[in-house]
Parts: C-alpha cells; sequence; structure tokens
C-alpha cells in the first residue's frame, strides 16, 4: 500500500490552489507543494497579507492560514516539488483551443502535455499522477503514452479526479463534497493501489460513501457530463424567460412550480443574463467536439443548442438595454453592477458582463463599472482579449471605479449583471435622485425587489418577469 509523504500540484489557480490548501489542511502530516511558473501569482498566495490571495472565495484565507509554512506550500521551482513528491495532481488550464483543427470546440491539451513531459524528464521514483483539470475522454491515455515511452524507468499511475466545485462556494464544496470522483486502473493491482493511495487522503475527513471508484473513461466523462446537464438546466430556465416576458409569466413562479417536482428539483433553475464560468461552455464545447469527431452529429446539436441559447441570452439582454432607452445609447452613460461571473468570487471567465459590455461599447455607450472584487486590470483584459477593438478604445469608452454610487450618477441606466448580495442594501432613492430621468434598471439576475425600485421611480426590467406596461409602449420618437 503506498503511503503518501509528499505531493506536489501542478498549477497555483482557481482549481489548485483552494483544493491542495483543504488537503493540506485537513492532512497535517502530508507535505502539500503548489507549484507554477507565475512568479507573481506564487508570490500571491505566500503574501502576508491574505486580503491579497490571488484567488477570493469565502473561507480560503482561514484554510491557507492554518495551513501554510506548517505543510502547505507555495513555489516556482517545479522540478524539485516534481522529483520529492509521491503523488503528483496536474490542475493546469485546458483553455478551448482557439487555433487549427477543433479551433473554437476543443480542448487545448498544450499545458498538459507539457507538464507530462517535465514529469517524465525530472521523475527518479513512481508517481501517481493525478487529473485535476477538466479533461476530454481519453486524455490518461495520452498521459501514459507520454510518460511511458519518455520516462526513465519509473512507473506512473495515472488517476482521474475531476473536481466538481462551485465557484464561490469551493470551500465547502471541498470540506463537504456530495462525492469524489476517482477513476483509475481498477483492472490491475498496481492501479487498485494507486486509486487507495487517493481514497486515504480524502477518507482524512469524507466518509467513504462519498467516494465513487470508477474506470479512467468513465471518470473523465463524468464531468463533462454534469457540466453538460447543470447548464442545460440554466439554458431550459433561461428559454422559458423569454416566454414569460412576452406572455405576462414570472419565470420565478414557473421555477418555483417545476422544482417542487421532486423528479426535477430546485437546483440551477435561476433565469438570469446568461451562465459563465470556466467550465460549462469549454465543458459543453469539447463535448460537442468529441461527439463531432466520432460522427455522432445529433448528439454534437443538441449539446451545442445549450451555448446558442446562453450567447442569445446575453445578446437579447443588451439589445432590450438599447431599445428601451429610444433605441440608441450612443453618448449615454450605462452603470454595470458586477462584472464577475457569480457572487463570491474574482474569477471572470466568461462573465456575461464581458459581452454586454462590449455589445454596448459597439453602440457607442459610455460604460462605468463597479464590482466589489475584480480589478481594473482584470476588466480590461477581457474585453481587450475579445479583440473586438484596440486597447486605448476599451479604456477610454469604458471606466471602472471603486464606488458604485459614482458608477450610477448621471447615469441614464443600470445593469445589474452579478448577483454580489450588497446590491440589494444599496440606498437606491439616493441612487434615484442621482440618475438622469426616466432612470432605468435592467436586472440581469432577478436579484432586485421589482415593486419597491417602481414605488422610487425606477422604469425596472428584470429577466423573466412580465413587463410593465410603461415600458412596452414603443417610442413615438428615436431620440
Amino acid at each position: 500500500m503506498k503511503n503518501i509523504k509528499n505531493i506536489c500540484c501542478i498549477g497555483a489557480g482557481y482549481v489548485g490552489g483552494p483544493t491542495m490548501s483543504v488537503i493540506a489542511q485537513k492532512c497535517p502530516e502530508i507535505n502539500v507543494t503548489v507549484v507554477d511558473l507565475n512568479e507573481k501569482r506564487i508570490a500571491a498566495w505566500n503574501d502576508d497579507n491574505l486580503d491579497n490571495l490571488p484567488i477570493y472565495e469565502p473561507g480560503l484565507a482561514e484554510v491557507v492560514e492554518e495551513a501554510r509554512g506548517r505543510n502547505l506550500f507555495f513555489s516556482t521551482e517545479v522540478d524539485a516539488a516534481i522529483d520529492k513528491a509521491e503523488m503528483i495532481f496536474i490542475s493546469v488550464n485546458t483553455p478551448t483551443k482557439t487555433y487549427g483543427i477543433g479551433k473554437g470546440m476543443a480542448a487545448d491539451l498544450k499545458y498538459i502535455e507539457l507538464c507530462a513531459r517535465q514529469i517524465a524528464r525530472v521523475s527518479t521514483t513512481d508517481k501517481i499522477i493525478v487529473e485535476k483539470s477538466t479533461l476530454p475522454v481519453r486524455t490518461a491515455e495520452a498521459l501514459k503514452s507520454i510518460l511511458v515511452n519518455t520516462g526513465n524507468g519509473v512507473n506512473f499511475q495515472i488517476l482521474s479526479n475531476p473536481e466538481f466545485l462551485a465557484e464561490g462556494t469551493a470551500v465547502e464544496d471541498l470540506q463537504n463534497a456530495d462525492r469524489v470522483l476517482i477513476g483509475g486502473d481498477i483492472d490491475t493491482t498496481e492501479g487498485t493501489e494507486a486509486v487507495q493511495a487517493l481514497v486515504d487522503i480524502y477518507a482524512h475527513w469524507l466518509p467513504e460513501e462519498r467516494i465513487l471508484i470508477t474506470n479512467v473513461w468513465s471518470s473523465e466523462l463524468s464531468k463533462l457530463t454534469a457540466n453538460a446537464f447543470l447548464a442545460q438546466r440554466v439554458s431550459s430556465i433561461n428559454a422559458m424567460s423569454e416566454l414569460c416576458e412576452k406572455t405576462g409569466a414570472d419565470v420565478n413562479e414557473v421555477a418555483r412550480a417545476i422544482g417542487m417536482d421532486s423528479r426535477i428539483g430546485p437546483k440551477f433553475l435561476k433565469s438570469s443574463v446568461g451562465f459563465g464560468g470556466s467550465c460549462f461552455q469549454k465543458d459543453i464545447l469539447n463535448l460537442v467536439y468529441i461527439a463531432k469527431s466520432l460522427s455522432l452529429d445529433e448528439v454534437a446539436d443538441y449539446w451545442e443548442q445549450v451555448i446558442i441559447m446562453n450567447d442569445h441570452q446575453k445578446r437579447r439582454f443588451a439589445a432590450n438595454i438599447v431599445k428601451t432607452l429610444f433605441n440608441t445609447v450612443s453618448g449615454k452613460k450605462i452603470a454595470l453592477l458586477g462584472w464577475a461571473f457569480k457572487k463570491d468570487t474574482n474569477d471572470t471567465r466568461e462573465s456575461a458582463a464581458i459581452y454586454v459590455a462590449d455589445y454596448l461599447l459597439n453602440e457607442q455607450a459610455e460604460i462605468v463599472v463597479y464590482d466589489p472584487k475584480v480589478t481594473e486590470e482584470q476588466m480590461y483584459a477581457d474585453l481587450d482579449y475579445l479583440g473586438t477593438r484596440t486597447e486605448e478604445e476599451n479604456r477610454k469608452l469604458l471606466k471602472v471605479v471603486s464606488d458604485p454610487y459614482q458608477a450610477c450618477e448621471d447615469a441614464h441606466a443600470i445593469a445589474v449583471l452579478t448577483e454580489w448580495d450588497e446590491f440589494k442594501t444599496y440606498d437606491w432613492e439616493k441612487i434615484y435622485e442621482r440618475m438622469l430621468k426616466p432612470a432605468f434598471v435592467f436586472d440581469g439576475r432577478n436579484l432586485l425587489n421589482l415593486h419597491e425600485l417602481t414605488k422610487i421611480g425606477f422604469k425596472l426590467s428584470s429577466i423573466g418577469k412580465p413587463i410593465v406596461e410603461e415600458a412596452r409602449k414603443e417610442p413615438v420618437l428615436a431620440v
């Protein structure tokens, strides 16, 4: 039976950092070293001021404070950590390809392959390699091929241990997981021992009935499937939200009614401006690509529709702002509240706010953004990545402020794009007084109290809610 004393995790991002911090907290006898070539990121993980950690997650700072320096270490010394470890987690980025075959759909595995080659080059003792990044099915096969054929006679066992974290609750999801999935070569003694070594780590704090063991392929595909099903639920309720707006139904009431059916359940039925995050879109596109590459065209078309609906939801939200503001937003100040893809995280990957902002900037709006956790630098990087306009134009047209009241002052409209709890507590009367009239609010998260804001005088438009009569009337003249 393998006795794990040293763990190395390659990749200090949204998965690697929190996962390893919790493992170190729960397994004080195991040394856990998180390595990354990004010196700035590692410096942030080692910063004495825990407010400067590179990732914001409720409860993470306390976990890091407890374990860091005791048995949790962050380093740029990748080779040394690989050499010392008996178990290596691969938690590097697997973005969607932006070039070549599979462009726009397939997962780009270049960082995974670089990790495998580095592990093969450095290793002098047997290793258990754990896939933590979200990967397409059969990636373990490619990893094994690289490791076996370029190694130094070292034996490698490859496990799949996909993460099922929801950003904003990642620490809670790790400490009290619904299930931990471990895929391995369960038909061999060596593979079974490797699986058991990882089971023993999680068993420090989770009951063994929550630890599921499968073959590697089932584990890899389960991760993609879980995200596809969750995203499908969001797109399904968002599709109904548009129908609700046209018929006078309320999407929240519809969601509550169907969510009480035990076969459906209430989770992931919250209508919004669209899902974001690092996983949903990427994993579905990956699923679509795998299906197409196996000539399963109907399967591919089915899952692709989830993405099409999500893109439509973001587009129509932005288009509704333009239409409601008398068919033009040129030169008009629009305040965006929220840039993160969801509350309680500073992650902005695939955030709806990026695409809504881009759409409105194309209409020559003047955008001012406030988000309690996302930096100005990150917002500009997100816009620049789209390549719609020059970096100079983005900085000229979009301004970032650190005060929500400043963002809303003299604005023609406010768009709520992240469901931060603090937005509900603002002095909305004060905001109304300082806005241009009519004062429009577009609630992309169904976060605000429609009746209270309407009473103050706001013209409120909420996803999936019946449109107030005044807002339905077409303007006589575009101004």
